[in-house]
Parts: structure tokens; C-alpha cells; sequence
């Protein structure tokens, strides 16, 4: 059997952990960017949903030391690996309680049903909640999880095996997701037999540092410090999420102390706030990547010259410079140079407005009127959504396009923007979750992600075959030379144009003790406290 190292790193985390927390009588006040979708994190993609559920209500077996991408232990207090790599087993920490709130008292702690339960009901087309509140399960779904792993399995009551049907190599970054946040067993059993299984949704019941309060849609969500937490308390004893769309009334929040934390500030506003005493601004070189999504299962869009031609109408350096402020770089691969395996070779789409019109001639596509869906929130990768739909409204005009923009409402976005119909090209963008390219490439452009990650809905099958190739590895030289190749591939077939890679900015008031930046783009409020 192959050991590893998390349980050294795990003395680590949890020395950290408990030196920072002192048991204040605090409210901290996050001013959030959008409603979350949900509150079961297995059901979507959004980092606006994984602040207000994985991120503070639940635990997975492994996470993510906070502010890094080094893997460390959490309900898991170890595992092994088989030597052909296809079992893992996983050793729980004993005594981690449950959140005992209005509407849910635990029984018992947590065990090895609970991570079945987590999983499985993901995994199989006939468990009881597999179609409950919509059954999406888009990450798992999108990572070929279904196809990779056999079987999930208690051996006792402290044990869990999972036995997988070919070696994977991103396996245990994948299992420290937000789509493996370990949910309570007992809970969702007792909704089922009440006849509320949608209510796992509603009102979640984790093993984390908060517990779920209330919700008042667009407006605030509460939490309470969960009292039991195996870490120990949080030094915050109430958090609070403000739901500001408006990254400028979030600013004048944040200025009147209604807010401690604005998570996604104007770029335009930063050398600002550098300016206020009352203020930190924090920065950090993104793990992300904005895009425009053409729908290449419908005409013109699936034509590879005609996406080629619009991505040439494209000025991606006036982009750059209105709506980050300059704050980032022009974008020219599907992954970010922060991440390895970047290719440094691959020549990005010159910008030709010109040759972009020929080309649509050539291509009998004239007078062509496309919708560019623009979302509704500011995200790290795209600011400013509106602003830079109308600057390829313009840039499109030059060569003969013309663009309606059209929006709804963040989930409605959401949801639209990922059906198979949906016409023209999608603004969007994602932030790393696990420093795999694997989870950009895979999750963003393979064919099992259609329909749920994949804004494209491009299923090809040579790029499909190189990432898929890449998992199976072990050796990190031969995957990145996999996913270079991929990335050529992608760029040859252009189903996105490429926008920028940005700059990460977090603005917190100076009172605000041990907050950082995480480099997946959430927000972690264990470890943070309010000086007094």
C-alpha cells in the first residue's frame, strides 16, 4: 500500500487553525455578489452558491489549506491508495458532529454512510435523490465521475472504500471539490420519509464551521458558528451574507462599515480604496480564465471559420483596458499561465476586422444577427459583463454583425445559459477549483461536460481523447505534454474566443484579522476574526 502525507499536514492546518481563533462576540458581514442558486453545492458550478453552502456549512474528506492549493486532511484523517491505483480507502475522523439547528437534531455523528450517501446518490440513475431539485450534479456529471468510479462503499463505520474503474490522477485534488461536500445522511433520509427531500436544498445541514440560519433571497443569508465544529469554534460567533450585486453600493457598504469583506470590488475603484486608511485592499494573480462561448451545435456557430472570423473581430486589448483596468492579460490559451501545463506556443487570434469580414463572406454568412448573453453579476473574470458585450456589440458592427445583448437574473442565467438550444454566444468565465488542468479542460470543454460545464456544448472528438488520455497518467511530464496538445486542438477549433485572465482583488476593512485570498476564487471565513 502507498501512504500519504496528510496527516503531518493535518497537525499543520489544525495548529494554524486554533491559534486564530479566539471566542469574540463577533457579527462579520460579507457584502456577496448574487443569490446562491442553492445550498446543496453537488447541484451546480457557481462560486456565488459554494460561498453560501460548501464553503462555510459543509466539510469534505479532503480540502484545501486555506489560501493555497495544498491538499490537506478534513473529515478524512487519511488514506491509502492500492498499488494499482484503483482503490482508495479513507480513514473519517471520529466524533465530528452535525449542525443541531430549528429544524433538524442529529442522532449521531458523522460515519461512513454520510460519504456513501454524498456520493452515490450523484453516481446512480435509480438512488432516491438522484432527481431531486433537479438532479443536474454538474460537476460530477461534467468530470465523467459516473464512468470512473465502481463503487463507494462503508467497510465500517469509520472506513470508506472507493474502488474506480481505471487509474485517475486528479482524484484526490477532484475529491477536495465543492461537489464533495459530505451531507448528512440521517437528514436527507428524514426529509425523504417526510415527503421534503427538495428541503436538503433549502435548509442544509452540514458537518462545518457555520450553521445555516435563514435566507431571505436576494437580500441575506444568516449563519451561526457552529459550537461542536471539529476544528473548534470560529472566532466569529454570527456571519452574515449582504447580497449587493452592485460592486458600487457594495463599496459605499464597505466605506459605512455595513459590510466587513466586498469579494469582487471595481477594478475602477481599486486605486481608491488603496487610498482609504479605513481599508486593505488584497490582490492576488487569478486562476481563472473569461470567455465567449459560441453554441457550436447551431448554425453558423458550427462552422470553425466562422467562430474563427468573429473571434478576429474581437479587440481584446480594449477590453483589457476598459472593463479590468488593465488589471490582468489578454487570454490566449483555455487554461491560465498559472496553471502548469500552459502552453507557451500557441499563437493567440490576431485581432483583423477586415480579414474577419472577408472571411464571413467567404463563408456565405452576411448580415448576421447573434445574441450575446451577458451575465447579470460581477465575477473575478469578467468585472463587467454588460460593458464588454457592448464593446463586441461595436467591435461585431465593423464586420457586419449585429449583436442583441440579453440577460435575466443570476440563476436564471445560469440555467439558460447552459441549454442546448441557447442561441449565440455565452459571456462567461471559471475559477480554478483544484489547480488541475484537468479542471478547466475536462469540466469546461470534454463531451461529458455538454450540457452542465461545457457553455460550448463542443463535443470534439480529438480534444476529448487527449484530456481523457491525461487522467490516466501518472507521469506530470507526459500529462502536459497531453494537455499542450489539447490546447493546440482547442485553439485550431475555436469554440470560445479566449478574453482574459484577471487580476484578483478583495477589499476588507482594517478590522478584518486572518482573511485571504483564495486562489479558487471563495470565500472562507474560518480563521477570520474582527479586532475589537
Amino acid at each position: 500500500m502507498r501512504f500519504n502525507t496528510l496527516q503531518l499536514l493535518g497537525l499543520t492546518m489544525f495548529g494554524i487553525a486554533m491559534s486564530s481563533i479566539s471566542h469574540a462576540q463577533d457579527t462579520l458581514v460579507y457584502c456577496s455578489e448574487g443569490s446562491p442558486e442553492g445550498f446543496d453545492p453537488a447541484l451546480y458550478t457557481s462560486d456565488t452558491t459554494f460561498d453560501a453552502s460548501s464553503l462555510q456549512v459543509y466539510n469534505k474528506l479532503v480540502e484545501f489549506e486555506r489560501g493555497t492549493t495544498v491538499i490537506a486532511p478534513a473529515l478524512a484523517e487519511s488514506y491509502e491508495i492500492s498499488e494499482d491505483g484503483l482503490v482508495y480507502t479513507f480513514k473519517l475522523r471520529s466524533n465530528v458532529k452535525f449542525h443541531t439547528t430549528s429544524f433538524f437534531t442529529p442522532t449521531r455523528n458523522l460515519n461512513s454512510q454520510d460519504v456513501v450517501f454524498s456520493f452515490e446518490r450523484q453516481r446512480l440513475a435509480d438512488h432516491p435523490y438522484n432527481q431531486v431539485s433537479g438532479g443536474t450534479w454538474e460537476n460530477f456529471n461534467g468530470m465523467s465521475m459516473p464512468d470512473l468510479i465502481e463503487s463507494v462503499e462503508a467497510v465500517d463505520d469509520l472506513t470508506v472504500k472507493f474502488t474506480l474503474t481505471r487509474p485517475e490522477a486528479p482524484i484526490i485534488a477532484n475529491l477536495g471539490m465543492d461537489f464533495a461536500s459530505i451531507v448528512s445522511e440521517e437528514y436527507a433520509t428524514a426529509l425523504f420519509k417526510a415527503g421534503k427531500p427538495e428541503k436538503l436544498n433549502e435548509e442544509p445541514v452540514g458537518t462545518g464551521p457555520f450553521k445555516f440560519i435563514s435566507y431571505q433571497k436576494d437580500a441575506l443569508i444568516r449563519y451561526q458558528a457552529h459550537e461542536d465544529y471539529w476544528l473548534g469554534k470560529a472566532s466569529i460567533d454570527n456571519l452574515e451574507f449582504a447580497i449587493t450585486p452592485d460592486s458600487s453600493v457594495g463599496y459605499q457598504k464597505l466605506q459605512a462599515g455595513e459590510c466587513h469583506v466586498l469579494g469582487y470590488p471595481n477594478p475602477a475603484d481599486v486605486a481608491e480604496m488603496q487610498d482609504d486608511d479605513a481599508l486593505k485592499v488584497l490582490e492576488q494573480e487569478g486562476l481563472n480564465v473569461g470567455y465567449l462561448a459560441y453554441n457550436t451545435t447551431m448554425a453558423p456557430y458550427d462552422n470553425v471559420n466562422v467562430r474563427k472570423a468573429l473571434n478576429m473581430g474581437i479587440n481584446k486589448q480594449v477590453i483589457l483596458d476598459t472593463v479590468f483596468q488593465g488589471s490582468g492579460q489578454v487570454a490566449k490559451n483555455p487554461i491560465p499561465p498559472t496553471i502548469w501545463s500552459y502552453n507557451e506556443t500557441i499563437v493567440d487570434d490576431e485581432y483583423n476586422p477586415v480579414k474577419a469580414k472577408a472571411m464571413l463572406v467567404t463563408e456565405g454568412v452576411e448580415n448576421l444577427k447573434m445574441k450575446i448573453w451577458a451575465m447579470p453579476v460581477v465575477r473575478p473574470y469578467n468585472p463587467n459583463a454588460r460593458r464588454m458585450a457592448e464593446i463586441m456589440q461595436e467591435d461585431f458592427a465593423k464586420i457586419g454583425v449585429e449583436v442583441e445583448i440579453v440577460s435575466s437574473d443570476w440563476g436564471e442565467f445560469l440555467k439558460q445559459s447552459r441549454e442546448l438550444d441557447r442561441d449565440g454566444a455565452v459571456l462567461f468565465g471559471w475559477t480554478g477549483d483544484n489547480g488541475d488542468p484537468d479542471n478547466f479542460l475536462a469540466v469546461l470543454l470534454g463531451c461529458d461536460a455538454v450540457g452542465n460545464g461545457n457553455r460550448a456544448q463542443w463535443c470534439h472528438e480529438p480534444f476529448d481523447t487527449l484530456i481523457g488520455q491525461a487522467k490516466v497518467v501518472s507521469d506530470p511530464a507526459e500529462r502536459t505534454r497531453l494537455y499542450e496538445q489539447a490546447q493546440t486542438v482547442f485553439k485550431e477549433q475555436a469554440p470560445w474566443a479566449t478574453i482574459a485572465h484577471s487580476v484578483v482583488y478583495k477589499t476588507v476593512r482594517k478590522e478584518v484579522q486572518g482573511f485571504k485570498v483564495d486562489p479558487f476564487g471563495g470565500h472562507i471565513f474560518y480563521g477570520v476574526s474582527l479586532a475589537q
